[in-house]
């Protein structure tokens, strides 16, 4: 028989009533829960609306909210200024919610800026002062170069310089204000003529970690302001009108900033003081990821599929069948799967987006090849977890038992690292060494060392890269099924029972 005629026997016996119902189910399963998760989950802002999300040139989500005290700069220029200090405020963690203390986030920035307009999301390059990574020259959101560690003082103070021809922004730091060393250049291209320049501060939100369930942990963010101190500020070149002291994004609207931490800029004795709060950079996923709330009926599909493939494994060697026969049912049920998986996740996730768009959910737009990965690799997984549990049922050859292997290895590390159950680094091994790694392939989430953020299984991170996550899957079902294809007892021919065979034996005795 070849191949094809065995694969087309092998589909056609696949293909009963009560597993294809189970794989419509499955699929049916992750297109409800995402379309009612989405539905149900609605932005809400009191009071007013919700401000906009900033967007940047290439159309993703970003963090740009900070104070600006400002002025144009033409095409050629610079502006220079002396840092002496760098302060902060934090809201005093529970129970004590109505106490701040002194002290910076990390990421805490205060410097110059030149920014393309007061536009949250338009181009900017900065060189700044921050809460503990020293010098940085950061632009357009998601670049970051490292300047000088260590902090300043009045005794020891530091010298910052930005300076534009056309599209090109050098920054320079120094000691004494004479001898600069450059920190990076930045093309902005497209800048305008007239662009706007001046000092900053901002400061994300300090993050904690609540410890719940067996040592998992949930973020809680506590409002912070960045407060910096400049002298001896000078703007040359192609510098005209006035000076401005303005917001970019929504300040001074909380309760906290009303009565207690005001952001803004005074200028007192030659020394300008701005304090501002908020963040320039990549936005990260707050909460549960978009794509999480898009496939929360994964699990139920995935369970779904290792009973189908257990108990078809189970059942192939209870028939004792030769090794193409098991290398066929096998192909079959990974294609059954993938099919099943494609159209679920093939509805479910850019539906899920779009509904969550629309509610007013801050959504990291999807580039056409990342969703084409994350459809064709969830489907992908689904199949090799088929495939693995199948090969479970065949060596195992009982269906509770390759159910309850299936299960160990695949759908209660996915689920139990899904929720802020288990400890980070529990959950980041169960991700390295488990074939739930697959599960890498929905990752969308990017780690910026810039971005202060909970980088955490329960938060969406996986510790692999998604092809990485993808290998180790493909590994462990290939081992597994090669186990499977291992020594077969081919099942006897047929032979004459009863009388007729006793018959046979005394005629040939004769």
């Amino acid at each position: 028989m070849s191949t094809t005629e065995l694969l087309q026997r092998e589909w056609t016996a696949f293909r009963r009533p009560g597993r294809l119902i189970a794989l419509t189910a499955a699929a049916l399963t992750v297109i409800a829960i995402s379309l009612v998760s989405s539905l149900g989950n609605r932005s809400s802002c009191d009071p007013g609306p919700c401000p906009a999300v900033p967007t940047a040139g290439d159309g993703s989500t970003v963090s740009d909210r900070f104070w600006f005290l400002h002025r144009d700069l033409g095409p050629e220029g610079s502006i220079t200024v002396r840092m002496t200090s760098m302060t902060g405020t934090i809201t005093y963690p529970p129970p004590n919610h109505d106490q701040i203390v002194s002290g910076l986030v990390p990421w805490a920035k205060a410097g110059i800026i030149v920014k393309d307009g007061l536009r949250q999301g338009s181009q900017y390059a900065a060189l700044m002062m921050t809460g503990s990574h020293g010098v940085r020259f950061q632009y357009d959101y998601r670049h970051d170069v490292a300047g000088s560690a260590g902090g300043m003082s009045e005794q020891s103070p530091r010298w910052l310089r930005l300076s534009r021809s056309a599209d090109t922004i050098t920054a320079a730091e120094s000691t004494d204000g004479r001898r600069w060393r450059t920190v990076g250049t930045a093309k902005l291209a497209g800048l305008p003529n007239t662009v706007q320049v001046g000092l900053f501060a901002t400061s994300p939100g300090d993050l904690t970690l609540r410890k719940v369930g067996l040592g998992g942990a949930v973020e809680e963010v506590r409002f912070t302001q960045a407060v910096g101190s400049f002298d001896n500020v000078t703007v040359e070149g192609g510098a005209t009108g006035s000076w401005h002291s303005d917001p970019v994004g929504q300040m001074n609207r909380t309760d906290w900033e009303k009565y207690h931490l005001a952001s803004g800029a005074v200028q007192h004795d030659g020394v300008i003081t701005v304090s501002g709060t908020g963040d320039i950079g990549p936005r990260s996923e707050e909460g549960v990821p978009a794509i999480a709330l898009t496939l929360l009926g994964l699990p139920v599909a995935l369970i779904v599929v290792i009973v189908v493939a257990a108990r078809h494994g189970a059942r192939t060697a209870r028939d004792m069948d030769s090794r193409q026969v098991i290398a066929a049912r096998a192909a079959v049920v990974g294609a059954a799967t993938f099919v099943t998986g494609l159209v679920a996740v093939g509805v479910a996730f850019p539906a899920g987006l779009v509904i969550l768009e629309a509610n007013g959910i801050p959504v990291q737009p999807v580039s056409a090849p990342t969703g084409a990965r994350v459809i064709a690799g969830v489907a992908g997984v689904l199949a090799l977890c088929a495939m693995l549990t199948y090969g479970f049922g065949v060596l195992l050859r009982r269906g509770w038992a390759a159910i309850l292997a299936g299960t160990s290895l695949v759908a209660v590390p996915y689920a139990v690292t899904a929720l802020p159950l288990l400890p980070d680094t529990v959950s980041e091994w169960l991700l390295r060494l488990t074939p739930a790694a697959g599960f890498a392939v929905t990752q969308t989430m990017v780690k910026y060392p810039q971005v202060t953020a909970h980088y955490a299984p329960s938060a969406g991170y996986f510790p692999l890269p998604w092809w990485a996550g993808l290998v180790l899957l493909c590994a462990y079902t290939a081992v597994v099924v090669r186990l499977a294809l291992g020594p077969r007892v081919r099942k006897p021919p047929r032979t004459p029972t009863g009388d007729s065979a006793g018959a046979a034996q005394v005629s040939q005795s004769h």
